[in-house]
């Protein structure tokens, strides 16, 4: 008898080792249709958008703007330097991820080339494609199967993962990717005191920081928030979070080290915050992002960077553009609020002129806001379900525009953590369907 029942029990967990073995290839064939159709989705628009990106007007401007030209100078062995439309020797004007990557594309394609335009695109694209596979996962993670497979197929045909990736030549999707690797990873800290995932939980932060700087206004608060849970559950907690600490500093310390060497001051992760506050607080608010301000768009700018040197002049924008917000605090005030709309909603003004630079404005705005209700509606359903699983979105949507409320934002400047937007989005749609299903089925 006993026997026998220890021949049960042995077939039974047989069994569901070959189920769960044959569950995890049917979720991993899944995710490889999930980023091949989104694969092809983006390069299929690379085909009809690439000639933008040869424009040789201003230099070969449209080529990555001041990375193209980082990546022009590290191919020609000028080092990291000159961002704008000369030599103007070493800059922090960029992280440098980016830069070196697409340099490594410069010297396998041709500086400029209609090959290297179509890798890099390409490149993106596949960056944008594979972000389908932490999306699937941190769906999972927070809410389950059914949420996973609508947000991993949502991020596949997701419009602005298409376009920013098929059309623009910048960190934008390499960026996108590293943070929701990031999230996902702090969803699994909080109930591991394993070192090593700490420890990749803070190389990975300080990788993305190296893309984008961005990256690291939301990493630290999500480690906190997951260092926290860890030492309200009892767990270790004290090695795990060091490890992480001293994983971001062996990352970004030699870039941070390059910086003072060579130009005898602190500059963490980038040189030109004081010119993204002077470019988005002065009196010509029309447009998030008015031209004239900038010395890729005006003369006198770029002479001025020429004459003062990288650190001189973003020092020099910075004390202007926070003179102008002292002297003109309602207008700052009112400023940011335009700025937490435009973020939220892509609506920044109906106005004649504005729709001629921005014709398409009208239909972003109808997608955005849409998006952004669904958000918040899957959002209010996972606090009510479960507040611990919904707080690490909170955090994200707290802190990570904070940066761009303050200074100016960009369309693409929120896409990094459109994953977020896409994951909640989703569970409110399954949620929404499943809900349909049950009602249907006692009927």
């Amino acid at each position: 008898m006993l026997a026998s029942t220890s021949s049960a029990d042995n077939q039974a967990k047989s069994t569901a080792s070959t189920t769960s073995a044959t569950h995890r290839r049917l979720v991993w064939l899944t995710l490889a249709r999930m980023v091949l159709i989104a694969l092809v989705l983006r390069l299929v628009v690379v085909a009809f958008l690439y000639p933008e990106r040869t424009d040789p007007a201003r230099d070969h401007w449209r080529f990555g703007g001041e990375a193209g030209r980082i990546a022009r100078s590290i191919t020609q062995g000028q080092g990291f330097s000159s961002p704008l439309f000369g030599p103007t020797g070493p800059t922090a004007w960029l992280a440098p991820v980016f830069p070196y990557l697409l340099a490594g594309i410069f010297k396998i394609f041709g500086v400029y080339s209609k090959a290297a335009a179509i890798a890099a695109l390409s490149l993106d694209s596949l960056f944008s494609a594979l972000t389908c596979i932490p999306v699937y996962f941190i769906a999972r993670k927070s809410f389950g199967e059914s949420a996973a497979a609508w947000a991993g197929w949502a991020w596949a045909f997701f419009p602005y993962g298409i376009y920013f990736s098929a059309d623009f030549i910048w960190a934008t999707t390499l960026t996108t990717l590293l943070m929701s690797l990031v999230f996902l990873a702090a969803l699994y800290l909080e109930t591991s005191s394993s070192i090593w995932l700490w420890i990749g939980f803070g190389a990975l932060s300080g990788l993305g920081g190296l893309t984008d700087p961005v990256v690291m206004s939301v990493a630290p608060f999500l480690g906190a928030w997951a260092w926290y849970r860890l030492y309200k559950s009892g767990r270790r907690w004290l090695a795990p979070g060091l490890g992480a600490v001293l994983a971001v500093t062996l990352v970004v310390s030699p870039w941070f080290i390059r910086n003072y060497e060579t130009f005898h001051k602190v500059i963490p992760f980038r040189s030109c915050l004081g010119l993204e506050v002077y470019f988005g607080n002065n009196q010509d608010s029309w447009h998030w992002g008015p031209p004239g301000y900038h010395p890729s768009d005006n003369e006198q700018e770029w002479q001025e960077y020429q004459q003062l040197g990288e650190i001189a002049y973003v020092h020099q924008k910075l004390h202007q553009g926070l003179a102008f917000i002292d002297s003109h605090r309602l207008l700052y005030v009112e400023q940011t609020l335009r700025r937490v709309v435009y973020l939220w909603t892509g609506f920044w003004s109906f106005s004649h002129r504005y729709l001629q630079e921005e014709p398409a404005d009208p239909y972003n705005i109808f997608f955005c806001t849409g998006l952004t209700v669904l958000t918040l509606l899957g959002l209010r359903r996972a606090f009510r379900a479960n507040a611990a699983a919904a707080t690490p979105y909170v955090i994200v949507f707290v802190f990570f525009p904070v940066i761009y409320y303050l200074t100016h934002p960009e369309d693409y400047y929120r896409r990094p953590i459109d994953p977020q937007f896409v994951v909640l989005a989703a569970y409110a749609v399954a949620s929404w369907v499943e809900a349909r299903k049950g009602a249907a089925a006692e009927r």
